[in-house]
């Protein structure tokens, strides 16, 4: 059997539901979140096997994790401790929202392990903050880090987001710079995406919701590599940058196509020759969990033919590529017989950088990644 090495458990509640999220998520209320707690517990409990119980990465997600008390974040790490062997955890990193650790809270992650802390700051402007639904303010976010660095908690990542409504390419430049002047090992970054079922795509239906134009968006995007690399920041990902040894383990176990387990409500998870999606509504889960500790909406029956679509749209975002010769050796057939015509044609293009060995995006490719994916999409003959 092939190990699991990784693990991401979903926390679906917020304090405030921010107005451009489509992840699974609800508002706090807290017999609820007692329910949830136990009904996470038990799934953790019903899948994993003696023998996969050692772990390298844990990626405690949401929602807002942190919206949880201290004893119902307790029992969550407790059980993590219990079920996995952690002697061998490289990386355990929680989500958060500036503004929701108390002195105490950090004393327990400590305790429990967490050794990286992924912050979601979106903006450093308070009205635009507010315009997104957030409940912190800025000044939350200089707190927070202090708070953090002060229990030795230094490796800390900061989300932002760009091409926000009215967002200008002043305004980003300022919001990125006071990120960088944080002088932390870790940034994400992602452009706005208006995504349905959230109040941002409502106002954008009405026309109410005013984005920057596609070439600002572009000239962010580029201002975002250009600054991040002169702060010493490597862009290891297309939305995501790091100093040396800081990449995020986890979310390369993700962009390396390896497996992982999924828990929580909405949750996803990757094993040998699947991918399932748990039941997403709170009150559907728990009781598919309280009656036999599986909450599986859906399967996805993963073959060959999708392993090597998602090699290459998923590699092909890292920064490195995709090796050639590791991929033959993965799939015992070379890239250059299932794609030649397309990887000349990117070239070509210049989306597309070839190396010996390798594969990977242009500048101008990562502007234009997902066209580039669609390119090494595989007709069902091949594998017919």
């Amino acid at each position: 059997m092939i190990p699991i090495h990784s693990v991401y458990i979903h926390i679906p509640f917020c304090q405030q539901i921010c107005h451009y999220c489509d992840f699974t998520k609800f508002f706090y209320n807290e017999q609820l979140a007692n329910d949830y707690v136990d009904a996470l517990k038990k799934e953790m409990s019903t899948y994993v096997p003696e023998k996969e119980k050692k772990v390298k990465t844990i990626f405690i997600g949401g929602g807002t994790p942190t919206a949880l008390t201290v004893p119902q974040l307790e029992a969550v790490l407790r059980h993590i401790a219990e079920i996995f062997d952690l002697h061998e955890c490289e990386e355990f990193t929680i989500e958060a929202n500036p503004g929701d650790f108390s002195k105490e809270k950090v004393a327990l992650l400590r305790a429990y392990g967490v050794n990286r802390v992924s912050l979601g700051v979106q903006v450093f402007d308070n009205e635009m903050l507010k315009t997104l639904g957030r409940i912190h303010t800025v000044k939350d976010v200089y707190d927070t880090v202090s708070l953090l660095q002060d229990y030795g908690i230094h490796n800390i990542s900061t989300d932002l987001i760009y091409a926000l409504p009215n967002q200008t390419v002043t305004h980003f430049k300022d919001s990125l710079t006071k990120a960088m002047n944080l002088d932390l090992p870790h940034l994400s970054t992602y452009a706005l995406q208006i995504e349905p079922k959230t109040v941002f795509y409502q106002r954008y239906k009405k026309g109410n919701l005013p984005r920057p134009p596609q070439e600002d968006e572009v000239r962010m995007y580029d201002i975002l590599k250009t600054t991040a690399a002169k702060n010493g920041l490597n862009q290891y990902e297309i939305s995501n940058f790091a100093k040396r040894g800081f990449e995020s383990k986890h979310n390369l176990t993700y962009w390396n196509n390896n497996f992982y387990y999924g828990f929580g409500a909405g949750a996803y998870g990757y094993l040998p020759g699947k991918r399932y999606g748990n039941i997403r509504p709170l009150p559907a889960y728990i009781k598919q969990v309280n009656k036999d500790g599986k909450p599986v909406l859906h399967v996805d029956t993963i073959g060959k033919k999708e392993q090597i679509e998602e090699e290459m749209f998923l590699g092909l975002r890292r920064m490195e590529g995709v090796s050639k010769r590791q991929f033959t050796h993965k799939f015992g057939v070379s890239m250059d017989k299932l794609y030649r015509p397309s990887i000349d044609e990117l070239v070509q293009r210049g989306w597309l950088l070839e190396r010996e060995d390798q594969i990977a995006l242009s500048e101008e490719g990562k502007i234009v990644a997902n066209e580039v994916f669609e390119r090494f999409l595989l007709d069902d003959l091949v594998f017919g």
